[in-house]
């Protein structure tokens, strides 16, 4: 630093900074505290113990899948679940740009109409909530299969006929009636026909879905087909035993707490402030490498946490999976209020 600079240092904030060099580290500061991660851009509409539920019914989907396309392909079928997950609509309906295979979508939903006369009856009023998603590849396996034709390597890159998208949406009809069979708690309807490479709902970003993929191989074959359920989450809640209230009996405190869910999702910025040092101009101009700079704290006092700009923690200087990190100590309740 410059000689002015020198100068303007205080007895006490010499006597600190010997005090920083010959100290020993504070020993607090030392202590390697972990802290459970949590990540809130990920979606957590449901809680670990409530996707394992989730799991157990997706495994009864898969069983009830794998009797429906027996008894159309007259043959063994082996269908597995092979992933339960949660996902912002935002992830899953801006497919990629260089995605140059095309994928089928089939959309069902819920009713209250009375039940079809037919499997070809399409209630109305039909409330839609989730669609089949159906790889190109997967739809190239199912109709050729059906159609007893071999599949070529030609297939993998191939438009669907007419007749074998009109196949498609019969066969992804079955894996609606196996995920309705499998809930006893509503019933799930197919609704039009699929669609090429255009998800079927409209949903806002920040909507979560529940993914559920599938493998689905033919006992006499080679090939595995892979399609996945997407479902809007709150579809689930009674599969977990989360009752649905009607609109008008929804209680104060349950708007609270709907709010205060989402708000939990939303980012924040958090700023560790170690201290803070005033200069005049001309003392921050004549900073230079290896000088050092005293803040108005000593080492171990505490740390202050700002939340977006708002003094609301305090914490002390730790380590956590390699990064520096602040362990709480307490907080100042008057701003958190």
């Amino acid at each position: 630093m410059t000689n002015e600079v020198t100068d303007n240092l205080t007895k006490e904030k010499i006597q600190q900074l010997l005090a920083a060099v010959g100290h020993e580290p504070h020993q607090d500061a030392e202590k390697n505290t972990e802290a459970p991660e949590h990540n809130w851009s990920q979606p957590h509409y449901f809680s670990g113990d409530q996707l394992k539920i989730i799991q157990y019914f997706a495994e009864r989907v898969a069983a009830a899948t794998s009797c429906k396309f027996g008894e159309l392909y007259h043959s063994d079928f082996d269908v597995t679940t092979t992933s339960t997950s949660l996902h912002f609509a935002s992830e899953l309906l801006n497919p990629p740009a260089d995605n140059k295979q095309c994928d089928f979508y089939l959309a069902f939903g819920t009713s209250q109409s009375p039940e079809p006369e037919t499997q070809t009856d399409i209630p109305e009023n039909i409330r839609p909530c989730g669609a089949i998603a159906i790889p190109h590849e997967t739809a190239i396996i199912w109709t050729t299969e059906l159609l007893g034709d071999a599949k070529s390597e030609e297939d993998s890159t191939r438009d669907l006929s007419q007749l074998e998208e009109s196949l498609l949406s019969d066969i992804a009809s079955l894996l609606v009636e196996a995920f309705s069979d499998s809930c006893d708690k509503q019933d799930f309807h197919r609704l039009n026909n699929v669609v090429v490479n255009q998800f079927p709902l409209e949903m806002e970003k920040s909507e979560e879905l529940c993914k559920i993929d599938l493998d689905i191989k033919k006992a006499d074959s080679e090939n595995t087909s892979k399609p996945y359920f997407l479902i809007r989450c709150n579809k689930l809640e009674p599969i977990i035993g989360i009752t649905a209230q009607a609109d008008d009996e929804i209680s104060t405190e349950d708007i609270s707490k709907a709010i205060t869910r989402h708000l939990q999702q939303m980012n924040l910025s958090v700023t560790a402030q170690l201290g803070t040092a005033y200069l005049t101009f001309e003392e921050l101009v004549g900073l230079g490498t290896d000088d050092i700079l005293l803040l108005d704290k000593k080492v171990n006092e505490p740390v202050e946490l700002l939340v977006e700009g708002l003094e609301l923690l305090y914490g002390r200087p730790a380590k956590s999976a390699g990064k520096y990190a602040i362990a709480i100590t307490k907080t100042k309740s008057d701003n958190a209020r």
